[in-house]
């Protein structure tokens, strides 16, 4: 199997570890949001636990028995879904070519992966709580791409402005589907999905019904590419 032509689908979603706003770690109401979003592509962030190893707070085998998703293996442990909390999720199927690990600089350690997929590159992020940092981070990703001619990026930019601090993606279409944090009350489009100009986007959106109301503190978001 491989993407279609016509289009394809990509999200993004901060699944906060897989617990919910009642506080409770329920990683099936996850999955059954992830089931929802219809994707191609999705890219993770807090998909691991924070301390020790970084165990998964999914575990593959339910991914892989609860979901039509692989389970695309960027984590350098045996443990762990993802790097620095970002794992990315691709339609059983779908070919997966060559992963690289992007460190990111700043105080938090923090990272992105690439991973090649049929026809363009998709980074999963997950920037900074400060923005001089997440500045640098975008420079950073940016000059890793430098040169491909289709890049998707998608993760929680963490960036409260629909304007600043993005500047360093000025070679690509950044686009706020809509108001994805708080959960409970989505005031900030905190996540973002970055396309190269030879890219088009058909349409986006922002969950904001059913089990994604309460399964994270972050809403998900998707995006329909051509």
């Amino acid at each position: 199997m491989c993407i279609s032509n016509k289009g394809l689908r990509v999200a993004s979603y901060n699944i906060r570890k897989a617990k919910g706003l009642d506080r409770k770690r329920d990683p099936m109401r996850i999955l059954q949001v992830l089931n929802s979003l219809d994707a191609d592509v999705i890219a993770l962030q807090e998909a691991d636990l924070r301390l020790g190893s970084r165990p998964a707070a999914i575990s593959r085998n339910l991914i892989d028995a609860e979901t039509d998703f692989a389970v695309v293996p960027v984590a350098q442990n045996a443990v762990s879904l993802g790097w620095h909390g970002n794992a990315v999720l691709v339609r059983k199927g779908i070919k997966v070519g060559d992963i690289t690990h992007i460190d990111l600089p700043g105080l938090e350690p923090r990272g992105a992966v690439r991973v090649e997929l049929p026809s363009f590159s998709f980074v999963a992020a997950h920037l900074g709580l400060m923005r001089r940092h997440r500045v640098r981070q975008l420079h950073t990703i940016a000059k890793a791409v430098a040169g491909a001619d289709r890049v998707i990026v998608a993760g929680d930019f963490n960036e409260w402005s629909p304007h600043k601090g993005l500047e360093a993606l000025d070679q690509f279409n950044v686009h706020a589907p809509g108001h994805s944090f708080h959960a409970a009350r989505p005031i900030a489009a905190l996540d973002r999905i970055a396309m190269s100009p030879s890219l088009d986007l058909r349409d986006a959106g922002v969950v904001q019904k059913g089990l994604a109301r309460h399964a994270s503190d972050h809403l998900p978001i998707w995006a329909d590419v051509e």
